[in-house]
């Protein structure tokens, strides 16, 4: 016994020290959001909010959060859908290759993003959609698309095909059934794999090194550009926003991730 506390204990310890080693650079960077010097050093001189507000008059970094937030929301509505119809494809119907369509499809995930991007980058330049918004939108939504492969095709496993085929059996056709009885049940999954394509689009710097033109620039486009050209610490406003931001995504995916168990635990095929 004593030893198998130790042991918990060691194990407890070092979960501890490997969390903190992830977050430290977090922990860093919050505090200098709110010094009131000019400089990013430690000790801090002094409080202040002036690196926010500096933030919101900017119409610079205003201009790059909107594009942000806009081209994150095209692109999650666009990867949400296509996603979506290739899980319900992928695990409705049986056909030869579907190994390799998925491996396809998951691509964007393997493939490092700066050889997904230089050929994202060749191909619209033939058709004119390099420094346009349509260009920014289909590139992050081939990036995102994955995820939403990935969330939805792991909630239609526990699909219960029995309702499927009960709702067929009552005169329900294709889109009925998936608007009545399929979506309902996958509807965690789906809005998982939003999150993620949102969160995929939003965070995406390479794709909007090479695609991005003066007027389509992102919030980490702009960091970036920030970082190399002038450091100020209004980054480190923006960054820690972004660090609240993710905190709410992983939050809202715990909190679909126990409404998903709860589904399952109701659901006819668990009884």
């Amino acid at each position: 016994m004593p030893t198998f506390i130790s042991w918990h204990t060691f194990n407890r310890c070092a979960a501890a020290l490997v969390l903190l080693f992830l977050i430290a650079p977090i922990l860093a960077i919050v505090p200098l959001s709110f010094n009131g010097g000019s400089f990013l050093s430690y000790p801090l001189d002094g409080l202040s909010l002036r690196w926010y507000a500096g933030l919101f008059d900017s119409p610079r970094w205003l201009l790059a959060l909107k594009n942000s937030v806009s081209i994150g929301l095209a692109s999650m509505v666009l990867a949400t859908v296509l996603g979506t119809l290739a899980a319900l494809g992928l695990n409705l119907t049986q056909f030869r290759f579907k190994g390799l369509l998925l491996a396809v499809l998951l691509s964007p995930m393997i493939v490092p993003t700066v050889i997904t991007a230089v050929g994202v980058y060749f191909l619209f330049s033939r058709f004119s959609l390099v420094n346009t918004f349509t260009g920014m939108v289909l590139a992050h939504t081939a990036l995102a698309t994955p995820f939403v492969v990935i969330a939805v095709n792991a909630t239609l496993q526990g699909l219960d095909r029995s309702l499927l085929r009960a709702a067929a059996s009552l005169g329900a056709g294709p889109v009925r059934t998936f608007r009545r009885v399929t979506l309902p049940l996958i509807l965690p999954g789906v809005a998982s794999g939003a999150v993620f394509a949102f969160a995929t689009s939003f965070d995406e710097v390479v794709v909007s090194l090479l695609l991005a033109g003066p007027e389509q620039r992102t919030l980490p486009r702009e960091m970036f550009s920030g970082v190399r050209e002038n450091l100020s610490p209004t980054i480190t406003a923006v960054a820690c926003l972004l660090t609240i931001l993710s905190t709410l995504f992983l939050l809202t995916l715990g909190w679909l991730q126990r409404y998903a168990s709860r589904m399952a635990a109701k659901s006819p095929s668990a009884s």
